[in-house]
């Protein structure tokens, strides 16, 4: 168990956010996300096969590297790398920006993959909601869920994998075939923090509702796991998200998450980005717990 490390990383995170100052340093998804582009424009084939080699060898990569950093046994360098996993600061300041900007509609297209020309302010509102609380478990909880677990060589083997998934997962003519084995690992290592995710969500928010039909309607989305902490944020902020969703010029009938209000106002965005400062507070009160189990018991 590496739990100082999920605590130091997260903190940093908190602090620094994504480091985006540094001018002698590429982040490390910037780095994954480049070697996925240069083995898709190498070696692109439309094969189930070609797509587990581009995720194996990415995968492999990311093993050699982190494990022989991990030798190194510098906690406080394992901790800042640990950190850019995490995107808990990012996601809350991108979203929150949606509450202030002179242009949400153009912010919003920066986070979203539909289409957001024609989208009304209750759209526009409802994706930032929505990206808010899918990304939790993505941006969040996953990561540290898998630095707990396997600490470094755990955090970049899951960002790896959702990388992949967010650059060639998609079910459409190109990806269907070279994203399948990277949609299918996302989908498998986001299983248990999209759960954790939703319950989390429940707790925070004191949602005795979201807790108990999360499940009910999480499972609608066509994803095995994106549709639980979007239903739970629903429930617990009492409105609906979800519904028919333009992309790409076809509009998708998705199902509805959740039995509020249809007209999503910019205090829901607020209300649902106040699960950051609840799990700030949590993380100040487990870390608080855990060093006076280490240095008085």
């Amino acid at each position: 168990m590496y739990l100082a490390l999920v605590f130091i990383a997260y903190f940093i995170d908190f602090l620094f956010g994504e480091f985006e100052n540094l001018k002698y340093f590429k982040h490390p998804i910037i780095i994954i996300g480049n070697y996925i582009k240069w083995f898709e424009k190498k070696f692109y084939k439309d094969s189930i096969f070609r797509g587990f080699l581009l995720t194996f060898s990415l995968l492999l990569i990311i093993f050699i590297i982190t494990s022989i950093i991990e030798l190194f046994d510098i906690f406080i360098l394992e901790a800042f790398l640990c950190s850019f996993a995490i995107s808990s600061k990012m996601l809350y300041d991108s979203v929150k920006k949606i509450t202030t900007s002179t242009n949400p509609r153009y912010d919003i297209s920066m986070l979203v993959s539909r289409d957001t020309t024609n989208l009304s302010n209750s759209d526009i509102n409802k994706a930032a909601v929505e990206t808010y609380a899918e990304n939790l478990s993505d941006g969040v909880i996953a990561p540290m869920f898998y630095i707990l677990l396997f600490g470094l060589v755990g955090a970049f083997i899951y960002k790896g994998v959702n990388t992949l998934d967010s650059m060639v997962g998609y079910r459409n003519k190109r990806y269907e075939k070279f994203g399948k084995v990277s949609a299918i690992l996302d989908d498998i290592l986001n299983y248990i923090p999209a759960r954790i995710t939703a319950i989390l969500i429940a707790l925070f928010f004191k949602s005795k509702k979201a807790f108990k039909e999360f499940t009910k309607y999480g499972k609608k989305h066509e994803s095995l796991n994106a549709g639980l902490p979007i239903s739970a944020m629903a429930l617990a902020l009492n409105i609906k998200l979800g519904g028919p969703t333009s992309y790409f010029g076809k509009i998708k009938d998705k199902p509805f998450f959740g039995e509020g209000k249809e007209n999503i106002e910019k205090t829901d965005i607020s209300k649902a980005l106040e699960f950051k400062s609840k799990f700030d507070l949590f993380m100040v009160s487990f870390f608080i717990i855990y060093l006076i189990s280490e240095f008085f018991l």
